[in-house]
């Protein structure tokens, strides 16, 4: 998946397939596995608001995955 925008793109079976990913890589993380899901990769954020608890949770997020 190249963007996601809104939730309404997704099919219930892709969001089943995020959620268990996300189930998977915090359990992986509890066991002390480095992921690399996100290595070279780049995050482009643009919020309608200014938020830093935001952004430092999705800046958090991308460090933990490896970006």
């Amino acid at each position: 998946m190249k963007h996601l925008l809104k939730m309404e793109d997704l099919s219930s079976d892709e969001i089943e397939d995020i959620i268990d990913l996300a189930d998977q890589l915090k359990k992986d993380k509890k066991k002390g596995k480095r992921n690399k899901e996100l290595k070279g990769k780049t995050l482009g954020m643009i919020f309608q608001k200014s938020s830093t608890r935001t952004r430092v949770s999705f800046e958090a997020g991308m460090y933990q995955l490896g970006g």
